[in-house]
């Protein structure tokens, strides 16, 4: 049987059920033989001394889920729960059970609550300033964290990262370039940390694929500072390539003065542009190639989303399913009441999910098979599929 439960909680909630997907993702997880049924929801009120502790549960491990919902950030932490919750009966979640946790009021009381009612596993939280919180908390226990940021600097000692990193889509981007011939790259980023990141990535991606730097220009996203980066660019000579680390709205405005030289220069995105939904309106920037996690999957995840939850699921919530998928998958080996086996997260082998396959490396970070797509009037087209799996 698979549950859910919400805590903290001022009002009884509601659980939700869902049946099989129609699409089983191949290799993930043993399918149970039928749907699965949930059992009735568990409402524990909060009490003035703090929040009542759960019983144990004799016949499943326990996994928090650490997502922020209520607050700003709600909707997608919603989602997030939403789609670790499909996944949970999806898979008939026979031997762990989920209970979430809202960041919003403390991530450290939510780790804290999390690990009070024998939580052996978080997934979770979604920003990395809840990570820096939460880590130390739960490696004190020698609890697992799997959290949904891609901030690099989170990770490693018990710390591993779902989000998708900037780094793996440039590396990516930038190899498919190169065996299209592209030699010479150039680099508009903007100022602060995603930029800088994306700085030490393209450099890095270049040299190793053998490339050359033409240069590497910052900007503020003022009209003015877009234009006059593009011209300081523009000013270093020839670019074969030029890559914008930033999202699609920022690249279109950019796109005009990359492209007002001649030989107009290939432009390449981040995995920024995944999220975009309306991507092939922008005229300027069809033709621009970016790397990120498979879609082949996700339509099939968004439709049964939509039938349960009446709402599109946003883009990041893949996480949360993938994340759950993970758990059920090593909760095989996982005896009920023991610690979490850890070492199963560095299997070599990596694993599947709607996002495609990854695995974690030694620093923690999430390694992903990563598409590359070319905008075009309909969107996006892959030129170059991810990898299945890993060798």
């Amino acid at each position: 049987m698979a549950s859910l439960s919400l805590r903290p909680q001022g009002n009884p909630f509601k659980l939700i059920g869902l049946a099989l997907l129609a699409v089983t993702i191949a290799g993930c997880v043993p399918r149970p033989s039928g749907p699965a049924t949930p059992p009735p929801p568990e409402i524990r009120p909060t009490t003035p001394e703090g929040p009542s502790r759960l019983p144990p549960d004799e016949t499943r491990n326990r996994v928090a889920v650490l997502v922020p919902l209520s607050g700003p950030n709600a909707a997608l932490g919603q989602s997030l729960l939403n789609a670790a919750n499909l996944a949970l009966f999806d898979t008939g979640g026979q031997r762990i059970r989920i209970t979430a946790y809202d960041t919003s009021h403390g991530a450290a009381a939510a780790a804290n609550d999390a690990l009070a009612d024998g939580s052996g596993l978080i997934l979770g939280p979604l920003l990395a300033e809840d990570v820096r919180v939460v880590a130390p908390i739960a490696a004190r226990e020698t609890v697992p964290v799997i959290a949904f940021s891609n901030d690099v600097s989170v990770a490693g000692s018990g710390v591993y990262l779902m989000g998708i990193t900037p780094g793996q889509s440039i590396d990516r981007v930038v190899a498919f370039a190169r065996s299209r011939g592209v030699q010479r790259f150039g680099a508009l980023v903007p100022q602060g940390v995603y930029g800088d990141r994306a700085r030490r990535a393209l450099t890095q991606a270049v040299e190793g694929a053998g490339g050359s730097l033409t240069g590497i220009e910052t900007y503020d996203r003022s009209a003015a500072g877009l234009r006059q980066a593009a011209a300081r660019l523009n000013a270093r000579g020839r670019s074969d390539a030029v890559l914008i680390a930033d999202g699609a709205q920022v690249a279109v405005q950019l796109a005009p003065s990359i492209r007002a030289v001649s030989p107009q220069p290939q432009i390449l995105g981040t995995e920024l542009w995944a999220t975009e939904t309306n991507l092939g309106a922008a005229t300027g920037l069809r033709g621009a190639w970016f790397a990120a996690p498979t879609d082949g999957n996700f339509a099939a995840f968004r439709q049964r989303y939509r039938a349960r939850y009446n709402a599109v699921p946003f883009r990041l919530s893949t996480l949360g399913y993938d994340a759950v998928l993970l758990a059920s998958r090593i909760a095989a080996d996982w005896p009920i009441g023991r610690r979490f086996p850890e070492r199963a997260l560095h299997d070599a082998g990596g694993f599947a999910g709607v996002d495609g396959a990854f695995r974690f490396g030694r620093d923690g970070v999430a390694e992903r098979a990563l598409e590359v797509r070319e905008v075009s009037a309909g969107g996006a087209n892959v030129v170059s599929p991810a990898p299945r799996g890993f060798n």
